[in-house]
C-alpha cells in the first residue's frame, strides 16, 4: 500500500518521519551560533525575539535559557503541540503562518536554518520579508539564516540512503526551475511513503532585490555558523541581518 503525500511543507513537517531523519542534526552547532548570533545582535537581557518557522522549538528554548522572551511560530500543529510542552511565562509558542505578520513588535526576528523559500508563489517570499519588517520594532534587527545555494549545488549528494531508527531512507537529490529537491521514499510498518522538499535556490543577489523591494536594508552578511565572511563559492550558509 502506498500513501503519496507529496505535498510539501505542509504534509511533510507534520509527520514524525520529518523528525526521525533529522534526528541527528547538531544541536551544539546550533547553540553556537545562537551565542555568536546573539552577542553579535547586542540583545539586552530583557530583549523579546521572534522565532519564526521554530518547528519543535529547539532554537527558541535554548534562546530562552539565555534569559530572552521568546515567541515560537510555525505552520505545523504537530510540531507546535510538541513544542508548547516546554511554554513558561516567558517561553510560548504558537500556530502561525510567516507570511503575515504576528501580533507583536521583536527586538529581533530570526528565521533560521533555511525556513525561506518554499512557496509556490514569489509573492509569497515577499510577503515572508514584509511580515518580518512589521514585527520588528524602532530598532528591532531581522535575520534568515538560508543555505548558500551555490555551494549546496556544486556539493550536492544525487543519490544515498540513511537509515535512521531502523527506517531506510532513500534520498534523490536535484535541481530543476530554480529549486533544489529532494524526493523522500521509504517504508514503514508495511507501507510505502513519498514526500518531496523543495526549496528555492536564492542567491545573495535574489534577496539584495527581495529587501529592496520590501524596503529593508541589508546590513551584513556572514558564511557559516561562527559569523565569518560570506565567499559565494565555498560558505555553507548565507546568513543575512536587515532591517
Amino acid at each position: 500500500m502506498t500513501k503519496d503525500t507529496t505535498q510539501w511543507y505542509a504534509s511533510w513537517f507534520d509527520t514524525p518521519f520529518y523528525h526521525i531523519l533529522y534526528k541527528d542534526r547538531n544541536h551544539h552547532e546550533a547553540q553556537r551560533f545562537m551565542d555568536n548570533l546573539t552577542k553579535y545582535l547586542n540583545l539586552s537581557d530583557d530583549s523579546k525575539i521572534l522565532d519564526l518557522a521554530c518547528g519543535r522549538g529547539r532554537h527558541s528554548r535554548y534562546l530562552n535559557s539565555l534569559g530572552y522572551d521568546v515567541t515560537g511560530i510555525d505552520l505545523s500543529e504537530n510540531s507546535i503541540a510538541h513544542a508548547k510542552k516546554y511554554e513558561t511565562e516567558t517561553l510560548r509558542f504558537k500556530v502561525h503562518d510567516m507570511c503575515t505578520p504576528y501580533e507583536e513588535e521583536f527586538d529581533a526576528v530570526l528565521n533560521l536554518f533555511t525556513s525561506f523559500g518554499y512557496f509556490d508563489e514569489d509573492a509569497s517570499n515577499l510577503a515572508t520579508i514584509n511580515a518580518i519588517k512589521n514585527n520588528l520594532n524602532t530598532y528591532g534587527l531581522g535575520v534568515i539564516d538560508f543555505m548558500n545555494s551555490d555551494y549546496v549545488i556544486s556539493n550536492l549528494v544525487p543519490e544515498e540512503t540513511k537509515t535512521m531508527e531502523g527506517i531506510d531512507f532513500h534520498l534523490k537529490r536535484y535541481v530543476e526551475d530554480g529549486y533544489i529537491y529532494k524526493d523522500i521514499s521509504f517504508t514503514h510498518e508495511g507501507h510505502d511513503y513519498n514526500f518531496q522538499e523543495r526549496v528555492k535556490a536564492f542567491s545573495l543577489e535574489d534577496f539584495e532585490a527581495l529587501f529592496e523591494e520590501a524596503g529593508v536594508y541589508l546590513l551584513d552578511v556572514f558564511g557559516d555558523y561562527n559569523l565569518r565572511k560570506f565567499y559565494k563559492g565555498s560558505s555553507e550558509r548565507l546568513i543575512m541581518i536587515f532591517k
